[in-house]
């Protein structure tokens, strides 16, 4: 008997067959798939899409890449963010280099990115860029087609999810703010579905009128919560776009984060950082206004106390100045007035006899023969004078009328309408008459009127040779001048 084997126990007790294939543990299994994965992959490079970042409280980043058909998470190591080249944004498409590892927590692999690189905007954001593009071309996004938002509103609507929490910060932010009548339009605000949902939703409320069973609201709030390109992207959809620009009840947008930004941000007519951002935006606070207007009023009374005091001490220096009685205010005044009306009866009677008496001194010197001597004069005046004139006018008149004539025949020469023979008139085929040379170019259809009729022509450029049809006119001996006729100058 040897010592190789040592039994414990009674010796009929039957011993288990050892397993060849023992059972591993998950962590046992998730560590193994650990380091096989940083074995084979130990380092790539990756292309893809950036969405979903999370850049932790603890330095690190937490994101996802993908592409048209897969994605992979991948984590940012805080040592690693200071050294990348890009920062990391959601829709941007980089090329990023590290390891691939697995999280044994969630049987889930990730890269871990040591080095990142721009490789151009990612698809959803060209797409989007492209549609800002068209419609700021359209002039959508023009700040002098946006509305006002009413500073008092009494009726506040808003479009959001009804289960989330956006809701409820609105509504307790309007409550302690400006209660007022709040009407929601419940909509999914993620998936396909979300952009019709919105854009019905706009137009129910655009469509509503203020007595109606529903009173149309005085501003309208489209509020959700932050989350990633991919949950924000109903809201960058074109026909909701349009749906908002096209409104006619101002309309506040209040989607995502402060650092989200989707198309309806920029037709809006306000955008919010926060839903309870738009609730501040859409409300005044109450408690301000009762504030301010109590202050008016205190403002106002300290003003009319400050008036009223002035005008008392005014009246008051103005009294010490008065009489102690109003009667001898007016004593001296009524003195007066009697004696003034005391002697305005003799008065007027000395005045009527004094122009009595300038009147009878005048019409004694007035009789009917001093005007018809005045007349008789002026009548002989214009006689002597009419004489001398008589026998003048009609000669005066005579030698008018032959220079007149003269005239009119020297005028009839310089007509152009009625050339000379040997001249002709120049018109444009309009009929407007050609005074120069420079009115005219080559190619130029042209009119030539003569005195007995007239005749189309053309214009030929500056040196061309005329025509061989043409004769050259045979130069005429100078004529003599002729003596000019009395009364008429030479007319060149």
């Amino acid at each position: 008997m040897t010592d190789d084997y040592v039994f414990e126990g009674p010796a009929d007790e039957p011993q288990a067959p050892r397993d060849n294939n023992p059972p591993q543990t998950v962590s046992e299994l998730s560590f193994a798939l650990k380091r096989t994965l940083e074995d084979r992959f130990g380092h790539v490079r990756l292309r893809g899409e950036i969405s979903k970042v999370n850049h932790h409280a603890s330095g690190h980043v937490y994101l996802t890449l993908k592409d048209d058909k897969a994605a992979i998470d991948g984590v940012i190591w805080k040592g690693s963010v200071r050294g990348l080249g890009v920062r990391p944004e959601s829709g941007l498409e980089v090329i990023v280099t590290g390891k691939i590892t697995s999280y044994p927590a969630r049987s889930s692999y990730q890269i871990v990115i040591e080095s990142m690189e721009a490789a151009g905007a990612g698809a959803l954001l060209a797409q989007l860029e492209r549609l800002k593009t068209r419609l700021a071309g359209e002039g959508l996004f023009e700040a002098a087609r946006k509305k006002s938002i009413p500073a008092f509103p009494a009726k506040v609507g808003v479009i959001t999810s009804p289960t989330g929490a956006v809701i409820r910060d609105i509504l307790h932010r309007i409550a302690e703010r400006w209660p007022c009548r709040v009407i929601v339009w419940p909509v999914v605000v993620q998936g396909d579905a979300a952009a019709g949902q919105v854009a019905n939703a706009i137009r129910g409320f655009d469509a509503m009128t203020p007595d109606g069973p529903v009173p149309r609201p005085d501003v309208v709030i489209v509020a959700r919560g932050g989350g990633s390109v991919e949950d924000l992207w109903c809201f960058n959809d074109e026909g909701l776009a349009r749906t908002v620009a096209a409104a006619s009840i101002p309309i506040i947008s209040a989607v995502g984060h402060e650092t989200d930004t989707t198309l309806i941000d920029f037709v809006s007519d306000r955008r919010a950082p926060t839903p309870t951002g738009a609730a501040e935006i859409a409300t005044p606070v109450l408690a301000d206004l009762q504030y301010a207007v109590a202050d008016f009023e205190r403002r106002l009374a300290r003003a009319g106390g400050r008036l009223l005091e002035d005008r008392r001490t005014r009246l008051r220096a103005a009294a010490r100045g008065l009489p102690a009685r109003p009667e001898d205010l007016l004593a001296l005044p009524q003195q007066r007035l009697d004696h003034a009306g005391s002697r305005l009866g003799s008065a007027l009677h000395r005045n009527v006899a004094v122009h009595e008496r300038q009147y009878a001194s005048v019409s004694a010197r007035l009789s009917r023969g001093l005007l018809d001597r005045a007349t008789e004069r002026r009548r002989d005046r214009l006689t002597a004078v009419t004489g001398r004139f008589d026998p003048l006018l009609p000669r005066r008149l005579e030698r008018d009328e032959t220079r007149l004539a003269a005239l009119s025949r020297a005028l009839a020469t310089l007509d152009p309408k009625r050339p000379k023979p040997g001249f002709a008139r120049v018109e444009d085929a309009e009929g407007a008459m050609i005074a120069s040379a420079a009115g005219l170019h080559d190619g130029q259809a042209v009119r030539l009127v003569f005195a007995d009729g007239s005749k189309g022509a053309r214009i030929e450029g500056e040196g061309a040779s005329p025509s061989p049809a043409l004769v050259e006119p045979k130069p005429r001996p100078a004529a003599k001048p002729k003596p000019a006729a009395p009364g008429q100058g030479d007319l060149f």
